[in-house]
C-alpha cells in the first residue's frame, strides 16, 4: 500500500509517502532534498508500560542492550562503525515506544538500514553483556533519580497518579526488579515484541519513496512477521476518589517547589477536540512568562521565583497536566499551593479570553511550521504520532483542528480535567541550612535513553 499526502506550509517536506511491507513493516518516507542527508529511525510499538509485572525496566535493559552485536555486529561496535561513517545514532524508551535513530549521509543509507534490520532479527547476548549493563543501568538510575531529589518526587507522583496503571511504574524500572533482570528476561521481550510487524520505519531526508521502499524490502523484507502479538492489553486506572498529596524534605534540593498533575486524556486517547483544547489550554495556563500561572505568581504576587506547566500529550492510553511553582525566598509550599489552586479555579470557573486563545494558537501552529524545516524532527513527530495509532492525514490535519478550537471549549476541559479528585500535588522542601540555588523546571515527559 502506499499513500501519498501532500503537505500544506511544508516546502522541505514536499510529501509524505507510506508503505507496509509484506510482512508487515510500516515504511513513511518524509522528502527533504536540501542536503545529502537522511534520518532513519525505527519505532518498535512496545514501551515500559508494556512490560510483565515484577520485571520493570526491562523496556529500557532491552533499548541498551540492542547495542550489544550480532552475527555480524562486533559487541559495541554498531555506534561506532555508524560514527566511522560519519553520522551519529541514538536511542530511548518511553512508556509506550522504543526507539532507534541515526543520522547520516544519503549515500550511507542502505548501510545503517542493513544494520538495523540485522539487530531486529539477530541480536546476541552472552551472560557477561547482561551483567556489564545491569550494572550500567542501576549506575544511571542512581544518577539520574536517586541522586535527583526533583526525579524522586516525579516517580512518586507518578506512582500515586497512577495507582493501577503501568504508567506509574518508572521507565527506568525500580532498583529491587532491575538486579533481577536477566539474559532470558531480555531475550523473551525481544522475540516477543521486536519485529517488523510491531514497527514503523522512518525515512527522512534526501530519498526517493520508491528508492527507500526498495532499500527497506532489501534489507527487512525476509524477516518474518512475529505470531505471538497480542495486542497492548494493560489494567486500566479506576476512577479516583480524593485528591493525594506527597512531601519529600531532603537536604539536596534547592527552593521550595511545588507540583500538581491531574489526569487528562491524551491525543490518543481524548474524545475528538479535546485534545486540541487542552493543548490549547495549557499553553494559555502554563507556557512561558506570558502565561496565566507565570504572571499571576512570579510577576504580579511575587510568591515564585519561576512558574509553569504543560500538557504531556502524547501517551497511549493517557495523558496528564502538570503545573509547578518553584517559591520565592519566605514563601512556604501551602502558598503556593493554594496560588496554583487559585489560578486553575479561575481556569474552571472564567475560562480564558479571546486574545488568548488568538495568541497561543498562532504561536503554537507557527512553531510545528518550523519544526517541518527540520529532518530529524519531523521523523520524530510522526513517529510519535503514527505509534500511537494515528494516520499522516491525522497528523497532517492537527493544524486544521487547532483552529477549530473555541473558547467553550477551552472552559468545558478546564471544568472537566482541572478536578481536584484527580490530581497529586507534590512538595519538595528543601531542608533549611541547605538552602541554595533555585532548581531546574521538573521535566514534562519521562522517558529513558542510551545516553
Amino acid at each position: 500500500m502506499t499513500v501519498a499526502v501532500a503537505m500544506d506550509h511544508v516546502d522541505a517536506a514536499e510529501e509524505v509517502s507510506e508503505f507496509t511491507l509484506a510482512n508487515g513493516l510500516h515504511l513513511v518516507v518524509i522528502p527533504d532534498r536540501r542536503a545529502p542527508v537522511v534520518t532513519q529511525m525505527i519505532w518498535y510499538k512496545v514501551g515500559a508500560a508494556d512490560e510483565p509485572p515484577g520485571a520493570s525496566g526491562i523496556a529500557h535493559f532491552l533499548e541498551h542492550l540492542m547495542f550489544k552485536g550480532t552475527d555480524e555486529i562486533p559487541p559495541g561496535q554498531f555506534s561506532k562503525i555508524v560514527a566511522r561513517n560519519g553520522g551519529d545514532d541514538n536511542a530511548f524508551t518511553n512508556h509506550d515506544v522504543t526507539a532507534y535513530f541515526q543520522r547520516v549521509a544519503k549515500d550511507r543509507l542502505p548501510m545503517v538500514m542493513a544494520m538495523e534490520a540485522d539487530r531486529m532479527a539477530n541480536l546476541r547476548l552472552t551472560p557477561e553483556d547482561v551483567a556489564i549493563e545491569r550494572d550500567v543501568i542501576l549506575e544511571e538510575r542512581r544518577s539520574r533519580v536517586d541522586n535527583d531529589p526533583g526525579s524522586i518526587l516525579q516517580e512518586q507522583m507518578m506512582a500515586a497518579l497512577y495507582s493501577n496503571h503501568p504508567y506509574g511504574v518508572p521507565i527506568i524500572g525500580w532498583e529491587h526488579e532491575i538486579k533481577d533482570l536477566n539474559r532470558d528476561d531480555a531475550l523473551a521481550f525481544y522475540k516477543r515484541f521486536y519485529a517488523p510487524n510491531n514497527a514503523i520505519l522512518i525515512v527522512a531526508g534526501d530519498v526517493e519513496p520508491e528508492e527507500a521502499k526498495t532499500l527497506a524490502e532489501g534489507a527487512f523484507g525476509k524477516i518474518p512477521p512475529s505470531s505471538s502479538l497480542d495486542g497492548r492489553t494493560r489494567p486500566s486506572e479506576p476512577d479516583h476518589a480524593a485528591p493525594v498529596r506527597v512531601t519529600l524534605e531532603d537536604a539536596r534540593a534547592g527552593r521550595t517547589t511545588v507540583q500538581r498533575y491531574y489526569l487528562a486524556p491524551s491525543y490518543s486517547s481524548a474524545k475528538p477536540g479535546e485534545a486540541e483544547a487542552l493543548d490549547l489550554l495549557m499553553r494559555i495556563a502554563a507556557s512561558g512568562s506570558v502565561s496565566r500561572i507565570y504572571k499571576r505568581l512570579v510577576v504580579e504576587q511575587k510568591k515564585a521565583a519561576s512558574a509553569g506547566g504543560w500538557y504531556s500529550d502524547s501517551g497511549l492510553d493517557s495523558g496528564r497536566l502538570g503545573f509547578y511553582a518553584i517559591a520565592a525566598d519566605g514563601v512556604s509550599a501551602e502558598e503556593i499551593d493554594k496560588a496554583i489552586e487559585e489560578v486553575t479555579t479561575e481556569l474552571r470557573d472564567s475560562g480564558v479570553t479571546q486574545a488568548e486563545l488568538d495568541r497561543a494558537r498562532k504561536s503554537y501552529i507557527a512553531e510545528f511550521v518550523d519544526t517541518q524545516d527540520s529532518q530529524s524532527r519531523m521523523a520524530r513527530h510522526y513517529g510519535w504520532k503514527l505509534s500511537m495509532g494515528m494516520s499522516i492525514e491525522d497528523v497532517q490535519a492537527w493544524p486544521d483542528r487547532l483552529r477549530q478550537v473555541t473558547l467553550q471549549d477551552i472552559k468545558n476541559v478546564a471544568q472537566k480535567y482541572l478536578v481536584e479528585k484527580n490530581s497529586v500535588t507534590g512538595y519538595l522542601l528543601p531542608i533549611p541550612e541547605y538552602t541554595s540555588s533555585i532548581g531546574d523546571k521538573p521535566a514534562p515527559v519521562p522517558q529513558a535513553g542510551k545516553s
